[in-house]
């Protein structure tokens, strides 16, 4: 019988020693195993064996229907898989919720951005701050007694490029500063690994310069995985970059690399980058 650990794991999380499951490599911050995911007969998501490693910014890509949003999903637990294993922080989650791994530090940017278009900038801040403490949203208090979260707030605006604009409402943002506030909403978490889906989508070329620029930025110091079309994008920002066709992983390694690759070259042909 395996003895017990110093303290017990949350709910839903399961010790690879009680698994039978190799102890996962601590250099990578997510491991998946033989990941699958099957809707009505259909693999969106066919054993795929994905390592992320930590401190780096890795991308996701591949044509349409490669299954790179469902794997997104299964990872940030919106989805539950049909069979395999995903570990984070070498802690098996594959029967966690969305919000149990969001508190352990993996966070994706829409499940916590969400902004308040009628609120102002710096109020949509204050309210991702309060998040962490667990304590219950105050919408409708004076913000006087909110004030002791306006340096936090104020720190992140300037590192998201957004000082300055903290008394507009976020309805009269920009679609890119839009983008922008969600970012430093989901930052307000202090994630240790953050997940962007399609954060460059929609946008101009001088929102583009911008949003990269910030994801530069805030990757010293976390994580980050990205799903993301934009192949110049993914070619500035990306440590590693894991190609899927059809539900599989199909190449992986640097840009240089997987550009040249002839399988990928061919699941490209004639789809558009889509």
């Amino acid at each position: 019988m395996t003895a017990p650990g110093p303290f017990p794991l949350p709910l839903g999380i399961a010790d690879s020693r009680d698994t039978g499951r190799p102890t996962p490599d601590a250099s990578f911050i997510i491991e998946t195993r033989r990941l699958a995911k099957e809707f009505k007969g259909f693999r969106a998501v066919n054993g795929v064996d994905l390592k992320i490693r930590r401190g780096t910014v890795h991308a996701l890509i591949g044509p349409n229907g490669a299954g790179k949003t469902t794997c997104f999903n299964l990872l940030t637990k919106f989805l539950k898989p049909s069979s395999g294993a995903i570990f984070f922080n070498g802690l098996d989650i594959t029967n966690c919720g969305s919000a149990q791994v969001a508190r352990m530090g993996m966070v994706r940017s829409f499940q916590i951005s969400s902004t308040f278009i009628n609120l102002s900038v710096l109020e949509n801040v204050r309210l991702a701050l309060q998040q962490p403490t667990r304590m219950s949203f105050r919408f409708w208090a004076p913000d006087s007694s909110l004030g002791y979260l306006d340096e936090r707030a104020f720190e992140l605006l300037s590192q998201v490029g957004l000082r300055g604009f903290e008394h507009l409402k976020a309805g009269e943002l920009s679609y890119g500063r839009k983008r922008t506030l969600e970012i430093a909403t989901t930052l307000a978490l202090d994630p240790t690994m953050l997940l962007l889906d399609e954060p460059t989508s929609g946008m101009g070329r001088e929102d583009v310069e911008r949003l990269v620029g910030l994801i530069k930025r805030i990757s010293k110091d976390r994580t980050v995985l990205m799903v993301e079309h934009n192949l110049s994008v993914v070619s500035d920002l990306s440590d590693t970059i894991t190609v899927l066709a059809r539900g599989e992983i199909l190449a992986e390694g640097s840009y240089a690399a997987v550009s040249r690759d002839d399988l990928v070259i061919e699941a490209y042909m004639g789809t558009g980058h889509g």
